[in-house]
């Protein structure tokens, strides 16, 4: 069985939460939804478990970080070309999500990225995988 990874973020509002990433076009595992927690699926193997304050602090004795001051984590989503990466950040800022980072192009590697309503950080990247070997080759 492959490698599964579940990133759980705290979310003030989890019905907004669900209505912004269906906006992108992603869907929610009903068996791991419930009126605390909802199952987003980004792949087979990659899902984030976006969840009330209330049922986040049963996980931690830490303080909930206030993503809007704070950097907790940048998230980051592969993509298939540049307009995929594009597609994603303007559908983000579209449905509610405001700007994050500058936009990065090196050639090889294009990303951009956005704030979701809670202010999580998600980067959306795509890299010409040859172009960036070829790259670091001709630097070395």
């Amino acid at each position: 069985m492959p490698q599964m990874i579940f990133v759980n973020l705290p979310v003030k509002d989890l019905e907004t939460s669900k209505a912004f990433w269906s906006k992108l076009g992603y869907s929610f595992n009903p068996q791991f939804t419930d009126e605390n927690a909802a199952c987003l699926v980004f792949s087979d193997t990659i899902f984030a478990m976006l969840l009330t304050e209330a049922r986040f602090k049963e996980f931690t004795k830490k303080d909930i970080a206030d993503a809007a001051t704070t950097t907790e984590a940048i998230l980051a989503l592969s993509a298939d070309s540049r307009e995929k990466v594009d597609e994603l950040v303007d559908a983000a800022l579209a449905a509610g999500g405001s700007p994050a980072n500058d936009t990065a192009d090196y050639g090889f590697m294009y990303n951009r990225s956005f704030q979701d309503p809670d202010h999580h950080m998600w980067e959306v990247a795509w890299m010409d995988v040859e172009a960036m070997q070829q790259a670091m080759a001709e630097g070395e």
